[in-house]
């Protein structure tokens, strides 16, 4: 293996961690999707309060995981990003209603009314979670798209990669898309149950509520991730053979990324079974409060799982349903090995990074959210 290749592989596993974080801390969305759920008014104010302590950081990931992208390998930031804007934009929106509602909701002289802005958080728990799990559904199943490198000559179109006409709308209605994207929602809701019931004290009927909600989800959830998981294992792929932009078609490619990767394997199991014990304990054992953690721990696994057998043994992470010479790999679509190499130095601050996170989340979570405490306190969301 090559420097290149190394840090190639290297800042790929970057971007799967930084993947895994952000579909754990998805449960925020998760958790604004049940506000227009049958809770009194002041349930409903715990709950964004509870989820406001960690919007920020949710919003901080998505944008440090783009950032990683585009660094790392920019020629899938500028195709997906800068082709598929249509997919991205929808995202962007759900998110901007999400920051504007956190910062208005009870504000003094509100004009629109409490109720307004749950719509919003609302919408963007169901859009931005949907949407997300849709965008990286075409990692495995592909995206519209061609890459010619002359085209940037063409004074008139003088971009890289061209998609099909409706820029990255057609993936929505993709029914392969849906499964994913409804699975990363459910999964978002099962999360969240279990972070109110970490965070939240006071308020029987909530916690009742809550544990409900881990077992409704969480059953929607493991139906529609073996569905999923039928449709990975079952699907082809493309995968390197003899060039940068040569490629032969592989059937069963994930499976058989599995089955070379067995340590990715093993992990990956490692991550399911660790969600499902979360769920099954946090319902059954109606004192039990550490799913969460257990949920994330085995979401992380899976995630990284994922991105392994979907970037690695030369496999095309980003097909292309129009021409296979068009699809992505870490190979043909990373930055240069100068500027791998000088990221890598900064990457070493990663570590501090966490511990000032891991930190922040103590200091915040630290007391719990209780009915007093949102009736007496005018600093709340």
């Amino acid at each position: 293996m090559t420097e290149l290749e190394f840090l190639q592989s290297y800042w790929w596993v970057i971007v799967a961690v930084l993947g895994a974080a952000l579909v754990f801390m998805m449960f925020v969305q998760g958790g604004q999707s049940m506000l227009l759920c049958r809770v009194d008014p002041l349930e409903r104010t715990m709950m964004v309060n509870a989820l406001g302590r960690k919007w920020e950081l949710t919003f901080t990931t998505l944008v440090v995981f783009g950032g990683a992208f585009f660094a790392s390998f920019p020629l899938f930031y500028s195709t997906s990003f800068g082709g598929a804007y249509w997919l991205w934009m929808m995202i962007l929106f759900s998110f901007i209603l999400q920051a504007v509602s956190y910062e208005f909701r009870s504000k003094p002289g509100n004009i629109f009314g409490t109720r307004t802005y749950d719509v919003f958080l609302f919408i963007n728990g169901c859009v931005g979670c949907f949407l997300l799990g849709v965008a990286v559904s075409m990692f495995f199943f592909g995206g519209s798209f061609t890459i010619g490198m002359g085209n940037i000559l063409d004074t008139g179109s003088p971009v890289i990669s061209r998609w099909a006409p409706m820029h990255g709308f057609e993936a929505v209605f993709y029914w392969k898309n849906w499964v994913l994207g409804l699975a990363v929602f459910f999964l978002a809701r099962t999360l969240a149950s279990m972070y109110f019931i970490s965070t939240i004290s006071g308020s029987a009927r909530l916690y009742g509520f809550a544990h409900r909600q881990v077992l409704v989800n969480g059953v929607v959830f493991v139906v529609l991730f073996l569905a999923f998981l039928a449709l990975l294992l079952t699907a082809g792929g493309y995968r390197q053979s003899g060039g940068l932009w040569n490629f032969e078609q592989v059937g069963n490619i994930y499976l058989v990324n599995f089955l070379d990767m067995w340590w990715v394997a093993v992990m990956f199991l490692a991550g399911v079974v660790a969600v499902l014990y979360a769920i099954a304990r946090t319902y059954f054992c109606r004192n039990y409060k550490g799913g969460i953690w257990v949920a994330g721990a085995g979401v992380a696994l899976v995630v990284i799982s994922l991105f392994c057998v979907a970037g690695f043994c030369g496999t095309a992470y980003y097909p292309s349903l129009l021409s296979m010479s068009s699809s992505l790999t870490i190979h043909n679509s990373s930055s240069t090995l100068f500027t791998l190499k000088v990221m890598s130095y900064v990457s070493l601050l990663v570590p501090f990074v966490v511990a000032y996170i891991a930190y922040v989340w103590y200091k915040m979570s630290r007391k719990p959210i209780t009915p007093d405490e949102m009736a007496s306190t005018d600093h709340k969301y």
